[in-house]
C-alpha cells in the first residue's frame, strides 16, 4: 500500500530549487582582446576586407559593444601569473618564527649636536678688542663656546599642552535653517528691531530738554550790526553823459529784442569771440 505523502512534502517538492552558480560564473576569467575568430555576423567591429589580429588592439579603432564594457585591447598573462608583490621568504616561514625568538636590535642614537652660544663668543670676542667680521670668525673657530643640554632645553619652547578631547581641522557650517526660511523668521525679526529703534528715537525725543528762546539785548546786537557802505557812482565825463547812438539799424525797439533773442540762441553752434561767425556744423 502506497504511502500518504503530506502537504508540506507536496510543497517541497514543488518548490523552485535554487540555481547553483559555477566557480566561472561567480570569478569569470579576464577579458583578453578580440581577436578574428571572435568577431561574428552583426557585431560593431566587423569589418570587410583583409582584417588582422592588431586592428582589435588599437583602442582608437575598436567600437563598443551594445550591452559590454568597452574593450581597451590589454593583452593580460597567462593563467599562472600572479597579480601583487610577491615576498621570498628569507627567514624561514611559520616554523622559524615558532621555533626562534629573534629581538629587533635597537640602533644606537645619534649624538645630540648642542646649539653654539653666540652671546657668550661675541662677549668674548669684544672683551679681547675683536671688533670686525673676520676676527669674529676666527675667535669663534678658536673658541667654540656651547649650550649645555639643560641651558638648550630651557632657551628652545615646548609644544604647547592641549587637552585630550580637542579636535583639528576646520569647523563644519552649520546647516541652513530653512523652517526659518519658509516662516520668514528674518523678515520678522527685522520687523521687530526697526520698531524697536523706532521707540527708541521717540523715548530720546521725550526725554530731551528744549532750551526756552533767547532773547538778545542791545549788547549783542551792536554786536551783530554792520553799518551799510554806501556805493558812490562811477565817475563819467560830463559831455560823455548824454550822447545818443549815431547808427541805429533796427526799425523798432521789438525787431532789436528779437534779434539778440535769435544772437542768444545761436551762440553755442556760432564761431568767433563774439559768436557772430560761421555755424561749428554745415
Amino acid at each position: 500500500m502506497p504511502e500518504a505523502k503530506s502537504p508540506r512534502q507536496d510543497l517541497m517538492r514543488w518548490k523552485k530549487q535554487p540555481v547553483r552558480r559555477t566557480v566561472s560564473q561567480i570569478c569569470p576569467p579576464p577579458r583578453r582582446p578580440l581577436t578574428v575568430a571572435d568577431i561574428r555576423p552583426g557585431m560593431e567591429n566587423e569589418r570587410l576586407g583583409v582584417v588582422r589580429d592588431s586592428m582589435f588592439q588599437n583602442p582608437l579603432i575598436v567600437k563598443a559593444e551594445l550591452g559590454k564594457p568597452r574593450e581597451r585591447s590589454y593583452s593580460l598573462p597567462g593563467i599562472n601569473f600572479n597579480y601583487g608583490l610577491y615576498i621570498r621568504g628569507l627567514d624561514g616561514g611559520v616554523p622559524e618564527a615558532i621555533g626562534h625568538w629573534n629581538v629587533f636590535k635597537q640602533q644606537p642614537p645619534c649624538p645630540h649636536k648642542l646649539t653654539r652660544n653666540y652671546i657668550a663668543m661675541n662677549r668674548g670676542a669684544v672683551r679681547a678688542g675683536l671688533v670686525t667680521a673676520p676676527e669674529n670668525l676666527l675667535y669663534r673657530q678658536l673658541n667654540d663656546i656651547r649650550i649645555s643640554d639643560q641651558d638648550d632645553r630651557r632657551v628652545k619652547k615646548e609644544p604647547p599642552s592641549l587637552p585630550p578631547d580637542v579636535t583639528f581641522g576646520i569647523w563644519s557650517r552649520p546647516s541652513t535653517p530653512f523652517f526659518d526660511l519658509l516662516q520668514n523668521r528674518y523678515q520678522q525679526l527685522w520687523v521687530q528691531e526697526q520698531k524697536a529703534t523706532q521707540r527708541a528715537i521717540k523715548l530720546e525725543k521725550k526725554h530731551k530738554v528744549f532750551f526756552g528762546k533767547l532773547y538778545e539785548t542791545r549788547s549783542s546786537q551792536l554786536r551783530k550790526y554792520k553799518p551799510p557802505v554806501k556805493l558812490d557812482a562811477l565817475w563819467h565825463m560830463p559831455h560823455f553823459q548824454k550822447v545818443g547812438p549815431h547808427l541805429d539799424t533796427f526799425p523798432t525797439e521789438a525787431d532789436r529784442q528779437r534779434a539778440f533773442k535769435a544772437h542768444r540762441e545761436e551762440c553755442a553752434v556760432r564761431q568767433g569771440t563774439l559768436r557772430m561767425g560761421n555755424y561749428t556744423h554745415p
